[in-house]
């Protein structure tokens, strides 16, 4: 939700007041990916947001109703972005071996995700704790993620590459080992290669679905 307080419809130096806006509302975004991915969620005030987005207190106000609003939008941007790149990879791979199909479904997830340590920052640390409401929409997009590998799993088992059995307890627990390797990536200053997080994720997951 957005847009508490109408902003002006005039025209201002050539742009119509709805692309100033637009404007502004980009900004704030960039900023809260800058701040919150690197001194975190807690640590970033509002002043500052606004600051680093050269916009004042009351144009935010126009477009979030505070810090978790701002924080919500980064994360479904990352995890949209990322399940758009996941299911992309694996239907891309279609006519390829399940090993390949991982493999290139875990490395688009791992570059949209993990290529910049703020996006990872955000995606699995600061969105922890922050209320009820944000543990909610965290959880939903969980059970997205968790629906996206089930029907990965369903279709290995189409194929006879799987064992026929339920996943969704296995699919909850790749998720936690994929957002605890990430994190480790990013907290470490990045010094494993993505090619490596990318690998270990596919044997993990590959081990999963191909044994009783």
């Amino acid at each position: 939700m957005s847009g508490r307080n109408p902003a002006p419809r005039r025209s201002y130096g050539g742009r119509s007041a709805e692309e100033r806006r637009a404007e502004r509302r980009e900004r704030l975004l960039a900023a809260g990916l800058e701040l919150f991915g690197t001194r975190g969620y807690a640590a970033t005030s509002i002043e500052r947001l606004c600051a680093t987005a050269s916009v004042s207190t009351r144009n935010f106000y126009e477009e979030f109703s505070g810090r978790e609003e701002l924080l919500t939008a980064l994360h479904r941007t990352i995890n949209e972005r990322a399940s758009q790149a996941l299911a992309t990879g694996f239907a891309d791979a279609a006519g390829a071996d399940l090993a390949t199909r991982v493999e290139r479904a875990v490395r688009a997830f791992v570059t949209v995700t993990a290529s910049d340590p703020r996006w990872a920052r955000i995606a699995f640390v600061e969105v922890i704790g922050v209320s009820a409401g944000l543990e909610r929409h965290r959880l939903s997009w969980r059970g997205q993620w968790e629906d996206a590998l089930l029907a990965m799993t369903r279709d290995a088992v189409r194929r006879g590459e799987a064992v026929d059995r339920d996943y969704r307890l296995t699919m909850i627990a790749i998720i936690g080992a994929i957002n605890n390797l990430v994190h480790h990536w990013s907290a470490r200053d990045q010094d494993i290669p993505l090619d490596d997080i990318t690998a270990e994720l596919t044997r993990l997951i590959l081990a999963a679905v191909t044994r009783p």
